[in-house]
């Protein structure tokens, strides 16, 4: 497995990484999360993300890594935990943190995420938000000092309001998820130049969309999907038609993709299993994608260059959907 630098972390990660929300009680049991773990150490995976939002996740990978002798780089986040969650409370977010490390085993994380700091209304992280200050901020200062964290970061989903708190270069690292895939771009625009120009290490999450740009759904995208507007549908069946003219299996295109772009460090994959592991490293393997792929999948998704407002967050293939989400 290939690694890239993590910005100006000065470490380096390998390409694809291991995304912790379904090595967790949500991806099955127990010993299948953990064989998905070991083997990704074993093809050369040497970063992992978690949260306390992910399930028992962290609780998981301590048990699955307790006794690996193998260097690898793990994540984990502030949010969440202790419920109700007040993030301008500093016991509680020291709490969060000690519970971090006691589940995964460890006395010290290598990277600590703000979790979704850019998601208006959620919480209120900021004491000053023009300033980006608060308790949270010295908290994770003072953890960083006293090396109980390496390094500060961010998790986010939006492409607007994320780029103003990269802007202030007070962090490390980001994670920008569901907005940088084969037809979702909005990243593109602000995030990836903002946290590029910063020096920031960039992971990309869900760069298959959960599993939208996981598999085909030709049945579904041509007569099904209502909540599915017709130019967002038109623009699945071109993908389509340009995959069975090229012959690349969509999860590999969608993964090559994303790694195509060298600002990229590493990519997440939501693996439940070692054949899941497996198959993910060996699409990553066969490298960047050609530069007439590239261009082909430009005017592919150009064809919806920004999300639809009714759009579901997560779109709903092959389950019942009850009206739009979030996006």
């Amino acid at each position: 497995m290939k690694t890239r630098p993590l910005g100006k972390t000065g470490l380096s990660v390998s390409e694809l990484a291991l995304g912790g929300l379904f090595v967790s009680s949500i991806g099955g049991a127990y010993e299948q999360a953990c064989g998905a773990v070991h083997r990704a150490l074993e093809l050369g995976v040497n970063y992992i993300d978690t949260a306390p939002g992910y399930s028992n996740s962290e609780e998981v990978l301590g048990k699955a890594l307790e006794g690996v002798t193998q260097s690898y780089v793990i994540s984990s986040k502030l949010g969440g935990r202790p419920q109700p969650f007040n993030p301008q409370d500093r016991d509680g977010l020291l709490y969060s943190v000690e519970q971090s490390l006691q589940l995964l085993k460890r006395d010290h994380i290598d990277i600590l995420m703000i979790h979704e700091p850019d998601r208006p209304g959620q919480y209120n992280w900021w004491t000053a938000p023009e300033h980006f200050d608060g308790p949270v901020m010295d908290v994770l200062a003072d953890l960083k000092r006293q090396g109980v964290i390496r390094f500060i970061g961010l998790g986010g989903t939006t492409a607007y309001e994320l780029p103003h708190i990269i802007n202030t270069g007070r962090f490390d690292v980001v994670l920008t998820a569901f907005n940088y895939s084969l037809l979702w771009r909005e990243a593109e625009v602000e995030v990836l130049p903002a946290a590029a120009k910063q020096g920031m290490g960039i992971i990309i999450g869900s760069p298959l969309q959960q599993g939208a740009l996981a598999r085909r759904y030709d049945d579904e995208v041509r007569h099904g999907a209502r909540w599915m507007s017709s130019p967002r549908r038109a623009q699945y069946l071109a993908l389509y038609d340009f995959i069975d003219e090229i012959g690349i299996p969509l999860a590999e295109l969608g993964l090559r993709f994303v790694l195509s772009n060298p600002h990229v460090s590493c990519a997440l994959m939501g693996a439940r299993s070692r054949g899941e592991v497996e198959a993910n490293v060996a699409a990553v393997e066969k490298g960047a994608l050609p530069t007439d792929v590239l261009s082909r999948l430009n005017e592919i998704a150009s064809m919806v260059p920004f999300r639809p407002f009714e759009e579901p967050f997560g779109l709903p293939f092959g389950r019942e959907y009850w009206g739009p989400g979030g996006a």
